[in-house]
């Protein structure tokens, strides 16, 4: 049977097959009341099965792989680079319900800096993962700071969460915001208002 990494690099585990996927989501729409035999039920399985390996291509890549060209030709520029508003779609672990929103990140360059495209990737490898919010935040920062020679790394992370407003408490419009911080940021109030400035200026905010 065929292995595939798991969060950490030291976890193997066991890939099913496709068959059984699909078979899992026939069990699925059987448990829901409904027939999987149903001609528009019938192709759903496939679907479903695609769309999550989809869902869950972070698990496939390195993140601090996408992070190994680093420019050093910079002018010896120092000052703080930010990407705003990068979008991004990720699923609960706890429910498997998609949240979505906006992630800021923010680093101190110290020796060189990555193309700015690598900051929304490196969002990316991590939202596409069975995640929580705040580890997402603390992963993408603490990827950046350990892969990039840095003063140091902030990230924020705005998102709504489906298992929040289309269950539960059902409160649709309600957002979740994370931080983390590394390096100068941590202890730097100035610096964190600078960013927290910046990075709230962006047009979804307003």
């Amino acid at each position: 049977m065929e292995t595939f990494n798991g969060p950490t690099a030291s976890a193997k585990l066991p890939r099913p097959e496709i068959a059984e996927v699909e078979e899992a989501v026939r069990t699925l729409i059987r448990w829901l009341g409904d027939d999987p035999q149903r001609e528009g039920l019938l192709e759903t399985p496939k679907r479903v099965a695609a769309a999550f390996l989809e869902y869950g291509s972070g698990y496939r890549e390195d993140a601090r792989s996408v992070l190994d060209k680093v420019f050093t030709d910079t002018g010896h520029y120092g000052e703080m680079v930010l990407v705003r508003d990068i979008p991004f779609f990720s699923l609960c672990e706890h429910h498997l319900a998609p949240f979505f929103g906006h992630a800021q990140v923010a680093y101190l360059p110290e020796g060189g800096v990555v193309g700015l495209s690598k900051l929304a990737r490196l969002v990316e490898v991590f939202a596409r993962r069975l995640q929580t919010q705040e580890k997402m935040t603390a992963e993408i920062a603490e990827t950046l700071a350990g892969s990039l020679e840095t003063r140091g790394v902030a990230v924020l992370v705005e998102a709504e969460h489906l298992c929040m407003t289309m269950r539960g408490v059902n409160k649709p419009g309600t957002r979740t915001m994370t931080c983390h911080f590394t390096g100068v940021f941590k202890d730097d109030a100035a610096l964190q208002a600078r960013f927290f400035s910046l990075a709230r200026t962006g047009g979804h905010h307003d």
